[in-house]
């Protein structure tokens, strides 16, 4: 048996040291965590539209919150000026397709800049615009929508017999629907032209089953979306011009003519990611995330147009995302990068 002569009070020095050192490394591990995770504890609750095919843009968002230690819960389906209210209040965190200045009026009137926040651009360049098939197009020379007042033009798409051309619309509650109402004035097409409403996906599947059997079609759509990978603009159908500008609420006297002299009656968008004010200065890593990311409008329309091939289900589109992710990687740990600099 080995006796120790050093004193106890070396003893005790010896074990404290010990101790500290333990604390000093758990302190450091703890100190990294949170510096790796910034968000651990916090709750998140996404929003989207009924649109399906703003699931990826807003998985993806999700994804690289995950990754910043945030608790992120399942996506709540709500139209957009309810969205815009939810995120406004604090009763939802972000909504990864804002439109602007499509959805402005939603935003002013969820409480604008003192409520809410929208910096960065996730998606650029998102256009929209009023189109037909380039058969009936060439056929009687038809390039502006102001064309259909004459009710002979408006009779080549109709599709129920009452003489009027039928419009595949915006869904109620979109802000595409107010502009069209606006402009089916604006131009003086009421009396000629139906704006058919109901569930946008629906209608246009039914748009490009008549154009499949060669009848002329009238439709409304947007980019990026997959439908302009199956009726492509050029090729299959062409964009109507507007005969002038005319845009309702804060997006009244707003130009919608293109720098080629083009107009098709909207203003090119960029979407942003959506957030409360208030949260995101309580959370600088997820506000710095959502100034930063950014998608490109072509990869959108790739992911939705497989969705549109039948790799829609929930499990297609998470595939997506991490293949978009590994794919990515370096852009994507560039984002966490500078969101977790944000909260030291």
């Amino acid at each position: 048996m080995t006796i120790s002569t050093r004193p106890p009070s070396h003893r005790l020095r010896t074990g404290l040291a010990g101790v500290a050192a333990s604390l000093a490394l758990a302190c450091a591990a703890s100190n990294a965590l949170a510096a790796d995770q910034p968000g651990k504890g916090v709750a998140v609750q996404p929003l989207k539209s009924s649109i399906a095919e703003e699931t990826f843009q807003t998985l993806l968002v999700m994804r690289a919150l995950e990754q910043l230690g945030y608790d992120v819960k399942p996506i709540k389906e709500v139209e957009y000026p309810t969205a815009h209210i939810a995120v406004a209040n604090g009763d939802a965190t972000f909504l990864a397709d804002h439109w602007n200045p499509l959805h402005s009026d939603y935003y002013k009137n969820a409480g604008g800049d003192a409520k809410l926040t929208r910096k960065g651009v996730y998606s650029g360049n998102a256009a929209q615009g009023y189109l037909i098939d380039k058969k009936t197009a060439d056929q009687h020379q038809i390039t502006n929508i102001a064309q259909l007042k004459q009710p002979e033009i408006a009779k080549l798409f109709d599709t129920n017999s009452d003489g009027k051309a039928d419009l595949t619309g915006c869904n109620p509650g979109w802000g595409c629907e107010a502009v069209i109402e606006h402009q089916l004035d604006a131009y003086g097409l009421r009396g000629t032209v139906t704006h058919n409403q109901g569930s946008y996906s629906a209608l246009i599947a039914d748009t490009i089953t008549r154009f499949k059997a060669g009848k002329p079609v009238l439709y409304y759509t947007w980019t990026p979306y997959w439908v302009s990978n199956e009726l492509k603009p050029g090729k299959d159908v062409v964009w109507l011009e507007v005969p002038f500008s005319s845009l309702p609420g804060e997006q009244k006297g707003l130009d919608t003519k293109l720098p080629n002299g083009k107009n098709y009656g909207f203003v090119v968008n960029n979407q942003h990611i959506l957030a409360g004010k208030a949260w995101a200065d309580a959370n600088p890593a997820a506000a710095r995330l959502f100034e930063v990311m950014q998608l490109p409008v072509a990869d959108i329309n790739a992911q939705n147009h497989m969705m549109s091939q039948g790799q829609n289900k929930p499990a297609d589109i998470e595939r997506h995302v991490d293949g978009w992710i590994k794919a990515h990687q370096k852009t994507f740990d560039g984002w966490l990068e500078q969101a977790r600099a944000a909260a030291k």
